[in-house]
Order: structure tokens, then C-alpha cells, then sequence
């Protein structure tokens, strides 16, 4: 069989796979070695098998990521994220739409801590959700906020998949942490003023809180000081220079770990449980990441990823036709996956595309990033909607998607922003 055809008869195999609910992981594996024996003999092919998840697990860059999913899923049981809630409340909580600002920026700061996205729309699915209903905000724009402020734990540096695209593609984690940066303002600046048009406009759904006295206000912005600590400790000895991105994790998690301790939150239980948490996280990923790693393998041995660049070169489009083109693949992608697997399974394929037509492949991971973030709240599937309706199915699934439409304006507006305007994410990286 013809490697290029081979290599798409593979592609939906793998998908065929993943919709008999085999491991997404496991799928690309399976059908990764199957490729590549067919086209160099079953003896290389499975010795990827040992090669590849021993690579892996060597890895040192990859050993950050269960360190910040420990960090987030401590950070959880220490109580940070109400800590947020509760500051960011007391700032703007009494305005019109203030408790659904309140929820997009405590996810942002929770991002920060966090890294993953289903676990920030999780936390403040319990969090912010019962607030704002009990304060007469409507149900889809209480669990819509809910669901685009889960994304920003992944725009939001450290963020695991960035973490995960600088491992694959070769970059540096520091670069993609300063890119992001911006991006991610700008995102929440856009979420906001999506919430000030719709209370604007639909002032019954956002009514507004009353004011708390000045006193108590600050008593409760000092509660804040564990997160900032956590967050200036992390970060700042990241950008500073202090701390490489590993050791950052590894002083962040032992805080956070003294914070859940300190506070009384930790017993067997409970530190069992958080071990687990972010075991299963960890486990997903890596195993994700041995496959899309022997996947790899079987596409650049077919040659694709070439005959695809020529394919488009042939087409004659301009280069940000091609983008428009890719941008649209994966708002359809990111309905279906997880943030994940919608990138580890394309970057064989599309990475090559993107740097053929000249683009920065850290451009092009925030702004993967960033796609697949929206995904997770489009229909038909869209996996922080789906979350979220599971943990509160009194809401129907037709509200939450109701809920979402204003941020998901807001971020088309941010990507045609990030697409037409590469400086925007590359300015900030350029001068550290």
C-alpha cells in the first residue's frame, strides 16, 4: 500500500478505535506500531514499544507536569480557590454581573496554580455556581461563566498542555509561559467586557449584590495572601531566572502542601485522595504521550506530512488562508476531544504545515492552545459543558450551551486578534 494512503487508512483506524472508547493513548499506539511495521517489519516496530515509554519517562521536562497537577490538586484541598472567590468578591462582587466577573477572574488567578482546565471548571463548579444562583443569576449565565472560565486554566501559565506541545515540538517551556501571558489578559479583558454587554442588555440576569462594609472587605483580602504567595513564588522565580520551570513545581507543590497542612485539610483521607487525583492525571497524559510519540513515527515514515505541504502549496493559498482553514479544524476537534489528545493527535500532520508557510511554532502553540480551549465549549460534545452538566444536571445541558455564547464571541474576537497580530503573542517572549 502506497505510505500515504497507508498513513490515512491509519488515521481513521486510530479514530475508529477511540470510538469504541479504547484509550486514546493506547488507539494511537496500536495503530502507530501497526503502521510502521507495515512499512519497515514488526522487529523495529515493537521494539518502539520500549524505547519510546522509557524515553518518555527519562524525560526531565516531563517531569514537571505531575508536580503542578500535585500543586493544583493540593492547592484545591487547601481551600485556595474559595480564597480567590472570595477576594475577587469582595473587590467587584457587589457591581452589576459582578459575581460572573468575580468567577472569570478567580479562574484565571486559580489557573495559575492549577494548569488544567477541567479541574479549574470543577473547583468552581462547586465554588462560584451555588453563589451566583442563590443570588438570583440566571442558570445560563452563572453556568456558562463557570465553563469558559474553566479554559483559562489552560491559556493560563503553567499550563500542562503547554508544557506538553514545548516537550513534542522541541521548544522551550519558558518561551510558551511568556507567550501566553498576554493572550491570556486579553482573554479575560474580552470575557469581561462580554459580561458588562450582556448585563448591559440583560440586566434582569445579572443582578447586582449588595456592597460589604469597608472592614470587612479587607478582612477578607487578607485571605488572598496564600495565593498570591503561591503564585508571585512560582511564576516570578520562573520569569526571574531564580528557579528553573521544575524546581518552580517542586517548591510550589511543597507550599502548598504547608498551606493544606497548616490549615487543617490534610488527614489520610484526604492526602490519599489528592495523591490519587493527580496520579490519574498524570498516568493519562503520559500514556497519551507514549502513543502520540509512536504515532509520530509511523507518519514521518509515510511522508504525509510532506505530500499534505505540497498538497496546500499546490491549492495556492495564502498563508492565512491556510490558518483560517486550521483554525476552523479545530474548533471541530476540541468539541470532540480533550485538550490533549486534540493537539497530540494533529501535530504529526499539522506542525510542518504551520512552519512551511513560515510561522513561529510558539505562535502557533498558544494559539493551538487556545483553540482547542473553545472547543471544550462547543456542541456537540464540548467537554467543560459536559462536566459541568454532570455535576449539576438540575441545569439543562441546553442553558449551559446558551450560557457560553457571549465568551464565545469574545473568543473569536481574541483569536482573529492572535491570528492577525503575531506580535501580540511573541512581543513579551522577544524581550525576556
Amino acid at each position: 500500500m502506497d505510505p500515504t494512503i497507508l498513513a490515512f487508512v491509519g488515521f481513521a483506524g486510530m479514530f475508529l478505535l477511540i470510538g469504541l472508547h479504547v484509550p486514546i493513548g493506547v488507539a494511537m499506539a496500536v495503530v502507530g506500531v501497526s503502521g510502521f511495521a507495515a512499512i519497515a517489519g514488526w522487529a523495529p516496530a515493537l521494539s518502539l514499544l520500549a524505547t519510546e515509554p522509557a524515553s518518555t519517562m527519562s524525560n526531565l521536562d516531563l517531569a514537571v507536569i505531575p508536580l503542578f497537577m500535585l500543586m493544583g490538586s493540593l492547592a484545591t484541598t487547601a481551600g485556595l480557590a474559595g480564597d480567590i472567590y472570595a477576594t475577587a468578591e469582595a473587590l467587584i462582587g457587589h457591581r452589576r454581573g459582578g459575581l460572573v466577573a468575580t468567577t472569570v477572574v478567580a479562574s484565571a488567578g486559580f489557573g495559575a496554580v492549577c494548569g488544567s482546565g477541567v479541574a479549574t471548571t470543577a473547583t468552581f463548579g462547586r465554588v462560584a455556581l451555588p453563589e451566583m444562583l442563590g443570588r438570583g443569576y440566571s442558570e445560563k449565565i452563572s453556568a456558562g461563566s463557570v465553563a469558559a472560565g474553566g479554559t483559562l486554566g489552560i491559556i493560563v501559565p503553567p499550563s500542562s498542555i503547554m508544557i506538553l506541545y514545548a516537550v513534542l515540538t522541541e521548544n522551550s517551556i519558558l518561551d510558551l509561559f511568556s507567550a501566553a501571558l498576554v493572550p491570556a489578559l486579553l482573554t479575560v479583558s474580552l470575557y469581561l467586557a462580554a459580561i458588562f454587554i450582556v448585563a448591559r442588555l440583560r440586566p434582569e440576569s445579572m443582578p447586582g449584590s449588595t456592597r460589604q462594609p469597608l472592614a470587612t472587605r479587607l478582612r477578607v483580602l487578607t485571605r488572598a495572601w496564600g495565593v498570591i504567595l503561591l503564585a508571585v513564588v512560582v511564576l516570578g522565580g520562573i520569569y526571574s531566572g531564580i528557579f528553573t520551570v521544575n524546581e518552580a513545581a517542586s517548591v510550589g507543590t511543597v507550599i502548598a502542601f504547608l498551606f493544606a497542612l497548616g490549615r487543617g485539610k490534610l488527614n489520610r483521607e484526604s492526602f490519599l485522595a489528592v495523591l490519587s487525583e493527580a496520579s490519574v492525571a498524570t498516568v493519562m497524559i503520559y500514556v497519551v504521550v507514549f502513543g502520540a510519540t509512536i504515532f509520530s513515527y509511523f507518519i514521518s515514515i509515510t511522508g504525509v506530512a510532506a505530500n499534505i505541504i505540497a498538497g496546500i502549496e499546490w491549492l495556492d493559498l495564502p498563508a492565512l488562508g491556510v490558518i483560517l482553514l486550521l483554525v476552523l479544524l479545530y474548533l471541530f476537534l476540541g468539541a470532540f476531544f480533550d485538550e490533549v489528545a486534540a493537539i497530540v493527535i494533529t501535530l504529526p500532520f499539522v506542525l510542518p504545515l504551520v512552519l512551511s508557510l513560515g510561522y513561529d511554532p510558539v505562535w502557533w502553540g498558544i494559539l493551538n492552545v487556545a483553540l482547542v480551549g473553545i472547543g471544550m465549549l462547543t456542541p456537540p460534545i464540548g467537554l467543560n459543558v459536559m462536566l459541568l452538566s454532570s455535576m449539576r444536571p438540575d441545569i439543562p445541558l441546553s442553558s449551559i450551551y446558551r450560557g457560553v455564547v457571549p465568551f464565545f464571541l469574545a473568543d473569536c474576537v481574541r483569536i482573529l486578534i492572535l491570528v492577525l497580530f503575531p506580535a501580540v503573542t511573541l512581543w513579551l517572549p522577544s524581550i525576556l
